[in-house]
């Protein structure tokens, strides 16, 4: 154990912050040690010793392995709630349009405006820079591309017709779905991208092995805590599940098919 608290970062959506909240104090108290929840900052940090563990997307958990050394260590990963999990470390990202729009594919978008939540999301971007890869796309699909800065964000501009769609990340989406039931109005889904190894809890390859191994524990014995299944459910978590980095090869492989296109912007 470290003589500090256990720094925790989320570098994914907000609406899910609650749900990380009690993920890092849940693990604070089964280790028996104080912990912290911040919203990351840089990847950085965990080279820096500035975060301890950290909720990331599989799009720069991929990049970081590249380094080396890398600066992270897998942990675990969420099995989300719902029948197209099927039990598995995956989700998906759902392409959605205003519900009175003529759009009924992704074949239909092009020329048309599109925003993504930023560059280090696989869900937002990654995938769609990979579709456009297979589709032959590379030489300027859409006829405008913005950042957004979160889903919650991409999703507001659909809605309202700033850009005519985007791809969210499906617990994400359904997680909004849920909690503002007028947007079934707004919106509605004409593709599914995936799907994708889900994004993972990794640990700064500072922490010492035992603690690691102590986090692993606790990470993958939470839902055996009724209670704790019942604040999980918030996020549509089930579980978490054992991971390992070929889980990602999935992203990795989408990464590098993008790379030989010489297509790592979309534009």
């Amino acid at each position: 154990m470290i003589n500090r608290p256990l720094r925790f970062a989320t570098f994914l959506a907000p609406s899910i912050f609650p749900v990380y909240q009690f993920i890092a104090e849940y693990v604070g108290q089964r280790l028996g040690c104080v912990t912290q929840l911040v919203v990351g900052e840089s990847f950085g940090q965990f080279a820096s010793g500035d975060v301890d563990i950290g909720f990331i997307c599989g799009l720069p958990y991929v990049q970081l392995t590249q380094l080396d050394p890398p600066p992270i260590e897998l942990l675990a990963a969420p099995v989300l709630r719902g029948e197209r999990y099927r039990g598995r470390p995956v989700y998906y990202s759902d392409v959605i349009v205003r519900r009175d729009s003529p759009f009924q594919s992704f074949a239909d978008l092009r020329g048309r405006s599109w925003s993504y939540n930023d560059l280090d999301s696989h869900s937002g971007y990654g995938i769609t820079r990979y579709q456009l890869v297979r589709m032959g796309e590379t030489s300027g699909y859409f006829g405008r591309v913005m950042e957004a800065g979160w889903h919650q964000e991409s999703i507001r501009l659909v809605c309202c017709g700033q850009v005519d769609a985007s791809a969210i990340d499906s617990q994400v989406l359904e997680v909004a779905l849920r909690d503002d039931p007028s947007l079934t109005e707004q919106l509605r889904v004409i593709d599914t991208l995936g799907p994708s190894s889900i994004q993972p809890v990794v640990a700064a390859i500072h922490l010492p092995d035992s603690l690691k191994a102590d986090l692993r524990a606790a990470l993958l014995s939470i839902s055996d805590d009724r209670e704790a299944r019942e604040r999980l459910a918030h996020g549509l978590f089930e579980r978490f599940g054992a991971v390992t980095d070929a889980t990602y090869d999935d992203i990795r492989e989408m990464l590098a098919a993008a790379e030989r296109a010489g297509f790592l912007t979309i534009r």
